[in-house]
């Protein structure tokens, strides 16, 4: 993604509505540019384009929960991808770094991906060294994710050494928690067929508690997340015999 996109993004993000004007100004880009720049990015399902505006696209589409936080769950992807080897068959669930890990996945020959996320599956349609299996069950069209009794039982076909979730929140009295309930008790669901749980997640989720509780700190075998966590979080992962691996960024 081009650094002035990123650039548009977190404005649009911030504020949730810009003008191309103020848009223009803030970034000295024409007005001609930014708006070649917003239908691209429109078109990606970034943002969504009003008259002479920018808005934030729907807080649950994965494309636009993608951009917050990007180039931090790019790296922790792209970390991710050491821990899986070639043959090897993983679970992702479908947090927004769970797909661009599922994305760098490609450079790693001969995986099964086994996901209830539609996003992911699409994206690794053209990839011919990864395989893809989806779970079904109740479809959410802009999360773009199965949930429910039906993913359940598909999930209970397949074991696997290795799951990958993103969280919403940890806080070391509540554990890792997700926002959504129902989208929560699928994880965990899934997440029953694996033998370790690796937490995908920007370090700015650390210290927030989200309402759905996802697992408990021995649940989980390693966390995956950038250099800007804070060292009392550091602490308590370590404390409670997590792996931690830490990307620069």
């Amino acid at each position: 993604m081009k650094e002035r996109h990123l650039e548009i993004l977190k404005l649009v993000n911030e504020k949730e509505r810009i003008s191309v004007k103020e848009l223009s100004e803030t970034l000295r880009i024409s007005m001609v540019t930014i708006r070649k720049d917003l239908i691209e990015l429109e078109s990606q399902g970034l943002l969504q384009r009003q008259h002479g505006y920018a808005a934030k696209a729907s807080s649950d589409a994965i494309d636009s929960r993608m951009t917050v936080n990007f180039l931090e769950k790019k790296e922790i992807a792209r970390r991710a991808v050491s821990l899986v080897q070639p043959g090897e068959t993983v679970m992702i669930e479908s947090g927004s770094t769970c797909a661009l890990f599922a994305m760098e996945l490609a450079v790693v020959s001969d995986v099964t991906v086994i996901t209830n996320s539609a996003y992911i599956a699409r994206h690794l349609k053209s990839v011919s060294t990864v395989k893809v299996v989806l779970l079904g069950g109740d479809y959410d069209v802009v999360a773009e994710v199965t949930t429910g009794p039906v993913t359940k039982l598909c999930a209970r076909e397949y074991h696997v050494d290795k799951i990958f979730v993103g969280i919403d929140g940890y806080t070391e009295e509540g554990g890792f928690t997700n926002v959504n309930h129902t989208r929560c008790s699928t994880v965990r669901d899934i997440a029953r067929q694996a033998d370790k749980v690796i937490v995908l997640t920007p370090s700015e989720k650390f210290g927030k508690r989200s309402v759905a509780k996802l697992f408990d700190p021995e649940e989980v075998y390693m966390v995956v997340t950038d250099s800007n966590l804070p060292s009392i979080y550091e602490e308590s992962l370590k404390k409670k015999r997590i792996r931690l691996e830490m990307v620069e960024v």
